[in-house]
């Protein structure tokens, strides 16, 4: 369910009952910006010596008498904490903490906010060595391996290495790339994302992956790289996701998940049979993982949806997304109701369903509809 400005807990609250906490449960939203925030937060609590545990799911967690049960991106009527995920900068802060400016620009990249207005943070993450060049987002130095295992960005190179590398020969880019060749690569990247099957919303949408703020001294080579790594990692294998915003040394493994998580939703977008109904649009596929099918929904959505909703169905699984918030939640629970074995959750602008693999799409579709009208 998603957590309404009225349900969230401010700040000053949070950190009062987080301070005082003998353990605290953190359940997060599977999506990178949650993960990121838990990151934040579980590394405050590590610093004052409160123990914690992190899970990254939707399901209810069991929790003793003493115990904080917190929230992230989710509602729980149960929960001590409904926590929104841009605030755990402040949240951390009220800890009397300062938060990693890193994982928490992240996870604000991942939120698809802007740290402007962040004054103490974009102080932090400048002295931490964070700097704004042109280019492209990427976690990694490889950019064909950056291009190609993308999911902030559709283009006819992603999922394609080889393909990706031919693109960039022909830019003759130098060995060690200045200003200039990091610009060229963006063009190119700007251009295919917004030409050919892209709708007028790519031109927009690939705002998110053009002018980096790089990262020399982190474990990835950009700041919305890392939040890229996270977003596709903690629906991949939670766990790696989870450690990964904590601090640990899982960058391999964690690179590895978001090139698995790439080489499906692309292929998947591309292989997917659509269709276009008022306000909404289709994907018909074979996946059956929640948090794949949430990713190839947005890559939809932004880069060859011409409506603002877009609803992707696989095996046993569905995720609707939308440009804005519009009760997505609600919906699909509503939806739920009139499937076999079907259950949902999520927040006002992603949400996911699983019902009985048995139920065929053009059901799960009807069913979708029907609650939109």
């Amino acid at each position: 369910m998603s957590v309404s400005p009225a349900e969230q807990t401010p700040a000053a609250d949070a950190a009062a009952t987080l301070r005082e906490a003998t353990f605290v449960r953190l359940r997060v939203h599977t999506s990178g910006a949650a993960v990121a925030a838990a990151g934040v937060i579980g590394r405050a609590l590590r610093t004052l010596d409160v123990p914690f545990r992190i899970r990254a799911t939707d399901a209810p967690d069991t929790a003793a008498n003493d115990d904080v049960a917190a929230v992230v991106g989710l509602s729980d009527a149960d929960a001590d904490l409904e926590l929104d995920p841009r605030d755990a900068g402040s949240v951390v802060r009220e800890l009397g903490v300062d938060p990693d400016p890193v994982v928490t620009l992240a996870g604000l990249h991942a939120a698809g906010v802007s740290p402007e207005g962040e004054t103490e943070l974009v102080e932090a993450a400048t002295d931490a060595g964070v700097d704004s060049r042109p280019g492209v987002a990427v976690p990694t130095g490889d950019l064909a391996d950056g291009l190609a295992h993308s999911t902030l960005v559709h283009t006819p190179f992603s999922a394609d290495r080889e393909r990706a590398q031919a693109a960039l020969a022909e830019l003759a880019l130098p060995a060690e790339l200045d200003a200039d060749a990091h610009r060229r690569v963006a063009s190119l990247v700007a251009i295919e994302a917004t030409t050919g099957e892209a709708t007028p919303r790519a031109v927009t949408t690939v705002e998110r992956v053009l002018h980096p703020d790089a990262t020399p001294n982190g474990l990835f080579a950009t700041v919305g790289g890392f939040a890229d790594v996270l977003d596709a990692t903690v629906r991949e294998t939670p766990g790696v996701a989870i450690a990964l915003a904590l601090g640990h040394d899982v960058r391999d493994s964690a690179l590895d998940a978001w090139r698995k998580h790439a080489q499906s939703t692309h292929a998947t977008l591309r292989e997917a049979t659509t269709g276009r109904y008022e306000s909404l649009y289709a994907l018909s596929c074979d996946l059956s993982s929640p948090g794949r099918l949430a990713t190839v929904a947005r890559l939809a959505r932004d880069f060859r949806s011409p409506e603002p909703t877009v609803l992707a169905v696989g095996v046993g699984a569905a995720a609707l997304v939308s440009t804005g918030p519009a009760g997505l939640d609600e919906q699909l629970a509503a939806a739920a109701t009139e499937l076999d074995d079907a259950s949902a959750t999520g927040s006002a602008e992603e949400a996911t369903m699983t019902f009985d693999p048995a139920v065929e799409s053009k059901d799960v579709i009807a069913a979708v509809r029907e609650v939109r009208r």
